[in-house]
């Protein structure tokens, strides 16, 4: 037999398959009727079970295995079709997507919160993102949460993540904490110098101060010049106003040219990070959830259970629902042994059917689920 002919036989089972799916999920639609009438949980797992050992059974054991992942498939398809039939009236997610009918303008003038000082990214970030800010700043990322939590301020701007260093994590822990919301965010192109009190030589700098992000991001500046030691400091802008009220003419700090120019540094070297595509993304923060026109990201927090293919499982619902995931991260769950929280971000309106389908169906089978927003990011 040719290879032409085998193709044809295959073609031909595959219309088979393509028929029984489709048979199989119309059973389907008849099991979520049944269960939504009789109130009766669509996830049941025993069941599940009986159903992977019967077709590895029946599949021998060449194609145990894979018979076991083809069926998980289908079946993970199953649920995902009574779920979007049997979306509870209760849940938190369809009170939101209805008040995100009502589509939401960020004000020109509002009281803005940022982390550090007066020419910190943050506060350029914030003026990039609000016409008229009136801008608060604070010692701690958490100062600006408190901020917002207390209605001194309305929005916080926070950085959340950079294409060079990774994500800003204190800024997740304190969305979970806080149960606040993304309402906007903004890419900003990060553009660090080294600047001092003067034009002193690279090699008699001594000390170099910045935010950890800031050092992380102009490893190779430190590489190339081991004379000079990197200190940590809360903020970018506020090392550099750290170096210019010093009596120390050797310490540097690592900053951008705005800040420079706003407390008369001198520029040593432009262009000091490693990586000259380095973009910090900026997030607006509200107390309450408020989406624009335009918002079309989607961004969680979620726990997975601790068992074989559950990150598999998860992402397989996005990929059926054609869903582009734009960031997929994972951290350490303190005092839990290899138990991760995951950060997930996606193309995406709330008020799109799949949508909130899919997200009714994490929100109430996840042991931590988090809806950090619905909004549109700038460049």
């Amino acid at each position: 037999m040719d290879l032409t002919e085998l193709r044809t036989q295959i073609d031909e089972v595959d219309s088979q398959i393509v028929s029984l799916f489709q048979k199989r999920m119309e059973l389907v639609d008849g099991v979520a009727a049944y269960k939504r009438e009789h109130h009766v949980p669509v996830l049941a797992s025993g069941r599940e079970e009986q159903v992977l050992d019967r077709v590895a059974q029946l599949a021998g054991p060449k194609l145990a295995g894979a018979s076991r992942v083809l069926f998980t498939t289908l079946m993970d398809l199953s649920k995902s079709s009574q779920y979007s039939q049997n979306l509870p009236d209760d849940s938190k997610l369809v009170s939101l997507r209805e008040g995100a009918k009502e589509e939401f303008v960020l004000p020109q003038k509002a009281k803005v919160g940022c982390q550090g000082v007066m020419g910190a990214y943050s506060s350029i970030a914030a003026r990039r993102m609000f016409a008229q800010p009136d801008l608060r700043f604070y010692p701690h990322f958490g100062d600006v949460f408190d901020a917002v939590e207390s209605g001194e301020i309305e929005y916080g701007v926070l950085p959340i993540e950079n294409s060079s260093a990774g994500s800003v994590s204190a800024v997740y822990d304190l969305m979970k904490k806080h149960n606040f919301y993304i309402a906007a965010a903004l890419k900003l192109r990060i553009d660090h110098c080294l600047v001092a009190k003067g034009p002193i030589p690279l090699q008699k700098v001594t000390k170099v101060y910045s935010h950890e992000q800031g050092i992380n991001q102009c490893l190779g500046l430190f590489s190339q010049y081991p004379n000079m030691s990197p200190e940590v400091f809360s903020n970018t802008a506020a090392a550099a106003e750290f170096v210019a009220h010093s009596s120390d003419d050797t310490l540097a700090a690592i900053s951008s040219k705005e800040t420079a120019q706003l407390y008369g540094l001198h520029i040593l070297k432009e262009s000091v990070q490693d990586n000259d595509f380095n973009f910090t993304r900026f997030i607006i923060i509200t107390r309450d959830f408020v989406r624009t026109g335009d918002a079309d990201k989607i961004s969680l927090s979620l726990v997975l259970p601790h068992q074989a293919g559950s990150l598999y499982h998860i992402i397989t619902r996005f990929a059926v629902l054609g869903l582009n995931l734009t960031k997929l991260e994972s951290r350490p769950i303190p005092g839990r042994d290899f138990e991760f929280m995951f950060y997930f971000d996606f193309e995406g309106s709330i008020l799109d059917e799949k949508v909130i389908s899919l997200l009714g169906q994490l929100e109430s089978q996840l042991e931590y689920f988090s809806f950090l927003g619905n909004f549109h990011e700038s460049l």
